[in-house]
């Protein structure tokens, strides 16, 4: 069986979140099982009939057990593997291959957190060749992305803060969002700097959430209520260093090979996706994907956000429910990539809606740029 043979084979019949902005009393775990009940709900199957957990946690050592625990189920298959933020995105992967072999017939991807009211410190170790230099973590690796980016090819703050910009512009349109207030170019250039030249508004939100997918086979999706299934097309991973100073190129990430996967799986090209979703830790993440996944050449992604098209009304809508900058940050948010495409080819995005979207990429990023994920979704009339 090879890639192609598996594009189209599953299907995302539920999605659900919970918590966004501050949970108050909830801690992750009853987040991640929130939001996990409302994607079955939205999928109508019950919970007792989940045979698939997919979870990570930044906060605790074994998330995949206490979700279970949690549920009540006892999964036949498991995958906890940790690889930041990209790692929901990537077990969109890893639950097409275990449903497609018939080694669970329910999958559930769920993440949960409350980073912001629990303020509880992300399990994590540091890297000894970086030390001495005193990074402030996690922004700096990517202040160092920004700045080499800018020497190479000339892109500027104004540049950063317009993608910073479009990201309000979508979340003013989305009630869930968490920052909705007006946000300008030059509101974000006199902020305050954080790890030149990022300022904190180059950099995403610190908020509770939790969000939640099922994904069932797609010739089963019958067992499911879903009134618009999403299938998964194209799947692509890349996994390239652990610590920034084992990239390879700080202007280019792992997402070069991970887009190109996913696109071969699919059978489409970046010109065909109707909307983007991506990783958006940090203003420099977005150009940096944009140009890796080819919507734009290498170095053109300054003069692309410039000219305003990830913006509302602009040619290619990235981060349409306002994206890490705007919507919602609770400690990694690879899966709320994959919720919000889920909104749009469902036609359920309300004011947001883009309008006829058939085709959505959505990427996931771990870390420092250190692993990188795909996923293309479309409508039954992608298949």
């Amino acid at each position: 069986m090879g890639p192609t043979d598996l594009r189209a084979s599953v299907s995302i019949v539920g999605a659900g979140t919970a918590g966004f902005g501050v949970a108050g009393d909830l801690n992750s775990i009853d987040l991640a099982a929130l939001a996990a009940k409302r994607a079955l709900d939205d999928a109508g199957i019950a919970v007792k009939d989940v045979d698939g957990i997919f979870t990570a946690s930044a906060y605790h050592f074994m998330p995949a057990l206490s979700i279970s625990e949690y549920l009540g189920i006892r999964p036949r298959v498991v995958d906890g593997t940790m690889v930041g933020g990209s790692s929901f995105v990537g077990y969109v992967q890893s639950a097409m291959l275990a449903l497609s072999t018939h080694q669970c017939d329910v999958a559930l991807i769920c993440y949960g957190s409350n980073q912001r009211s629990g303020k509880k410190p992300p399990l994590t170790e540091s890297n000894l060749h970086e030390v001495p230099y005193q990074p402030r973590n996690p922004i700096t690796p990517f202040a160092l992305a920004a700045a080499r980016h800018m020497h190479e090819f000339g892109t500027t703050r104004e540049d950063l803060a317009a993608i910073a910009v479009a990201a309000r512009s979508w979340a003013q349109l989305n009630p869930d969002a968490f920052s909705r207030d007006p946000l300008s170019i030059a509101d974000v250039l006199n902020s305050r700097m954080i790890s030149t030249p990022l300022s904190v508004r180059d950099c995403c939100l610190m908020t509770d959430g939790a969000g939640a997918l099922v994904l069932t086979r797609r010739e089963e999706t019958s067992r499911s209520k879903a009134a618009s299934p999403v299938h998964v097309l194209g799947t692509g991973l890349d996994l390239a260093h652990r610590q920034i100073s084992g990239m390879d190129d700080l202007t280019t990430t792992g997402a070069v090979r991970s887009g190109r996967r996913a696109y071969a799986m699919a059978g489409v090209a970046p010109g065909d996706i109707d909307v983007v979703q991506v990783y958006d830790a940090f203003t420099i993440s977005t150009l940096l994907f944009l140009e890796d996944l080819g919507f734009c050449p290498k170095g053109e992604g300054g003069r692309f956000v410039r000219d305003g098209n990830i913006a509302v009304g602009g040619s290619l809508p990235v981060n349409t429910n306002g994206g890490g900058l705007s919507c919602c940050h609770p400690g990694m948010y690879g899966i709320f990539t994959l919720i919000e495409a889920v909104a749009q080819l469902r036609g359920a995005a309300g004011a947001r809606q883009v309008a006829g979207a058939e085709l959505a990429l959505c990427h996931g990023n771990g870390g420092a740029f250190l692993s990188q994920a795909t996923v293309i979704l479309g409508t039954e009339s992608t298949i």
